[in-house]
């Protein structure tokens, strides 16, 4: 019987624990998709407990304390850290078979160094001994980011956003590349045109553009779009419930627009048309500055309508989507490829059910140029756990080219959560392990190892081209 996550956690065969230890551990991360604060790294952020780096924003956490019975106050309200971190402490328990249970110890052995399992009666020992840790300038935002070894970080902002930090950051003596990707979503919220027409005047502003009409808008997108790319951004992202590629005419979708301007509620038919015209303008821009494009399709947000009036958006009341994809993904790729406006792109689906159409539908629109232009992105969301990263892994390799993988992000709101890439990275190494000893794959360890290093950080690195 193996101990619990000893040295070998996740690796079963001794080719598996040969290709992680001596060719995947030890590779730097390219955390190409994160949500985490350029403001905090910018100010080097020390934290003054465990509860402030590992709680605050955790919405995976939130979700496993409440299903536990834990009323809301210690997630989201106003109960003190410690409560607060003695509460997941109780629950962590609760969280066997959960990727929690072996995230939450994972981020506990790095970079705290510690290995007792966290529960109530370990809780205050865990408590204090990481709050020390916290206190040294080696656990500041910095020095945590250095510890993990990670090379580059792409921030996720939206493009009213000043970028004041990241040119903070640029021009300070941190070593580690810090980028930001436009995410655009808001634009394309038009339910609410009271909402939307305040978040268009904010783009009026900062683009200094007038905007009557909707050329007027995408210039003024478009502008911004530049400032990002002149700030180094050469990558941008959306959350879609599904792909929007609903045929229209330029005329309906100045109509459309300016109905939305005169505060008007627009008809589900014209609101997928402008969302179907905003997502192609948002690609063309995107080609014609060479940048790289990533979809994050299927999530159903916000679904308890009454915690969301109370506490707002991202707090763990969202679930898995399962609108269809595969017809309007196929039509929107194709007409930007059919238009050569077809940059490289990332899919990423919440639905696993969808896992063939994507693997499949990638191999539709390769370039010959660029290796493994149009990727299909990591296990996400719901899927990033082990039974998730496998079936992806293994979907891929079925159906397209598993070596040309560009690998784990972290898509995470903490600064502790790099410990993903680890996860990942035995995973990984653990089903070719698997494949050797199985007889299926050559027992190569050279070539199989620098496969494992190219998808753990090489093929990233050259994906999407960034100057490092």
């Amino acid at each position: 019987m193996k101990s619990f996550m000893d040295e070998d956690f996740l690796l079963q065969t001794e080719t598996a624990r040969q290709l992680y230890h001596e060719y995947a551990k030890s590779m730097p991360i390219f955390d190409y998709h994160c949500h985490i604060s350029p403001q905090e790294i910018a100010e080097n952020r020390r934290f003054n407990n465990l509860t402030e780096i590992w709680l605050h924003g955790d919405h995976y956490k939130w979700r496993a304390m409440r299903t536990n019975g834990i009323d809301e106050k210690f997630c989201t309200g106003d109960a003190s850290d410690w409560e607060k971190f003695l509460k997941w402490a109780e629950t962590t328990p609760y969280t066997m078979r959960n990727p929690l249970y072996h995230w939450t110890h994972l981020e506990l052995r790095n970079p705290f160094g510690i290995t007792t399992l966290l529960n109530a009666d370990s809780a205050g020992q865990i408590w204090d001994k990481c709050n020390e840790l916290l206190a040294r300038e080696d656990f500041s935002c910095l020095g945590i980011i250095k510890k993990a070894n990670v090379k580059l970080i792409c921030t996720t902002d939206d493009p009213i956003d000043s970028l004041d930090y990241h040119s903070i950051i640029k021009s300070s003596e941190f070593d580690v590349k810090v980028i930001p990707a436009w995410r655009p979503d808001k634009t394309m919220s038009i339910e609410d045109p009271v909402l939307f027409n305040s978040y268009v005047n904010q783009i009026e502003s900062v683009s200094g553009i007038s905007i009557t009409s909707f050329d007027n808008f995408i210039e003024a997108l478009d502008k911004r779009h530049k400032n990002f790319h002149d700030n180094s951004c050469r990558l941008s992202d959306h959350g879609l419930e599904t792909i929007f590629a609903t045929e229209y005419k330029q005329t309906e979708i100045n109509t459309i627009f300016n109905s939305l301007r005169n505060g008007k509620i627009v008809s589900p038919e014209d609101s997928l048309k402008y969302k179907s015209a905003m997502l192609y303008e948002f690609a063309v821009m995107d080609h014609s500055r060479n940048w790289t494009q990533q979809f994050h399709i299927g999530a159903l947000r916000n679904n308890n309508s009454r915690m969301f009036s109370s506490i707002g958006a991202d707090k763990g009341f969202d679930s898995i989507g399962d609108l269809p994809v595969a017809t309007s993904l196929s039509k929107f790729l194709n007409r930007l490829d059919c238009d050569k406006k077809l940059t490289r792109t990332v899919l990423y689906n919440l639905n696993p059910s969808d896992n063939e159409v994507m693997a499949t539908m990638i191999g539709n629109f390769q370039g010959g140029i660029t290796p493994g232009k149009i990727q299909w992105g990591s296990g996400w969301w719901f899927l990033d756990q082990k039974d998730g990263m496998t079936n992806q892994i293994n979907t891929l390799s079925n159906l397209g080219l598993l070596s040309r993988f560009i690998g784990m992000l972290t898509d995470s709101r903490s600064f502790l959560s790099y410990s993903r890439h680890e996860y990942f990275r035995r995973i990984l190494c653990n089903l070719i392990g698997n494949d050797v000893q199985n007889g299926e794959v050559p027992n190569d360890i050279e070539f199989l190892g620098n496969m494992v290093q190219d998808i753990s950080y090489n093929n990233a690195k050259n994906y999407f081209q960034f100057d490092l």
